[in-house]
């Protein structure tokens, strides 16, 4: 790719991914035979016949697209809703997305754009996340707030928007990569977390804002979840789950992939226990795994525990703790909540250091 940013060609990347029904790999298709976008537009204005580049319904497609005035009115409108169009060349292009084989052509962003000092961990997994999954991703995304990390995750129910509220409500900072224009809250019911992410973060997609949430959309937008990413924590998933596909899709980009081991018998564990055999790391202490790859901060292991949230239950169990051991059934007795809850508050507990297990289904107070 040639290093030539100025703002014509800039407009000139903008015109070429707002051309309708054109995905990315068209357009590396169009720019393999053209070089530049600027020269794919000269060829659209010359009406050429025959190009064995593309179907003759996406090479009209070109054809017919805007002239660039008005590619330059849209650019502008964009830019007025405060959606920022940032391509390939712009020196504000996440250069840790440069380095994929199919990055895109152009982002779309609401809020603010990926730095280039940062540093980005995904967070993703399933939608029906279990509790104890759900206390997990809150706590990773808490932590790698905690310690200066971005999350970057798909905005999507369950694991995606757990971790991504947890890590703004730390303090952090979160990116959300839609499977849609940016202009599009999806899902819906995430509102709240969508603006949030807009002021404390930012909303990206190659997508032309407009682009509905069609279904094969996701699986595309998981390369940039993986490609913005030094490593893809998965902390719930099935065995045939599209969280795989960003695991395998940051394997492939040379990525660290990383999971949270489960029971065999949880179906919700399965996904992360295959990934872990195929040579995924493993992660069994969060501030382990944060050692490990250079991102713990002295000072944020110093005030971990004044910056300590607990949830309700994991508040119960815990006050119900010293440091004599007590089983399960006995602190879910104590305590008057279903013994499952209290699995899972004691899981969390596990993984902020708070409570350590002293023998099967036997816990202590650790601070």
């Amino acid at each position: 790719m040639e290093n030539g940013f100025n703002e014509k060609r800039e407009l000139e990347w903008f015109w070429l991914c707002s051309i309708p029904g054109l995905y990315e790999a068209d357009r590396k298709k169009l720019l393999a035979v053209w070089d530049k976008p600027g020269r794919v537009y000269d060829a659209a204005r010359g009406r050429e016949q025959k190009i064995p580049v593309l179907s003759e319904k996406k090479m009209d497609a070109v054809r017919r697209h805007w002239e660039l005035a008005r590619a330059q009115q849209e650019y502008h409108k964009w830019q007025r809703k405060g959606i920022q169009f940032i391509s390939c060349e712009n020196p504000a292009y996440p250069q840790q997305l440069l380095q994929i084989v199919d990055y895109p052509s152009g982002l779309f962003c609401r809020g603010r754009m990926v730095s280039q000092e940062e540093t980005c961990v995904a967070v993703v997994g399933a939608r029906m996340c279990t509790y104890n999954g759900r206390n997990t991703a809150e706590s990773l995304a808490e932590r790698l707030a905690e310690n200066g990390i971005s999350v970057v995750s798909g905005m999507a129910y369950g694991i995606d928007a757990r971790a991504q509220e947890a890590c703004l409500n730390a303090g952090g900072k979160s990116y959300a990569i839609p499977g849609c224009g940016v202009d599009i809250c999806y899902p819906r019911e995430n509102r709240r977390l969508y603006e949030a992410l807009i002021q404390s973060g930012g909303v990206i997609s190659e997508f032309y804002p407009g682009t509905a949430p069609l279904a094969f959309h996701f699986p595309m937008r998981n390369r940039i979840i993986s490609g913005l990413s030094k490593i893809v924590v998965v902390v719930e998933a099935r065995k045939k789950s599209g969280t795989l596909i960003t695991a395998e899709l940051a394997l492939e980009q040379g990525r660290d992939v990383y999971a949270f081991p489960g029971r065999m018998q949880d179906a919700l564990s399965a996904g992360c226990n295959r990934l872990i055999q195929d040579g995924a790391g493993m992660i069994t202490d969060i501030d382990e795994f944060l050692e490990t790859n250079g991102f713990l901060l002295k000072r944020a292991a110093k005030e971990k525990n004044s910056k300590m949230v607990l949830a309700s239950s994991e508040k119960l169990v815990y006050s119900c703790l010293d440091s004599d051991a007590k089983n399960l059934q006995t602190l879910a007795e104590e305590t008057d909540i279903p013994v499952w809850q209290v699995m899972g508050a004691l899981s969390a507990l596990e993984l902020k250091g708070l409570v350590s297990e002293s023998g099967k289904n036997n816990y202590v107070k650790m601070k």
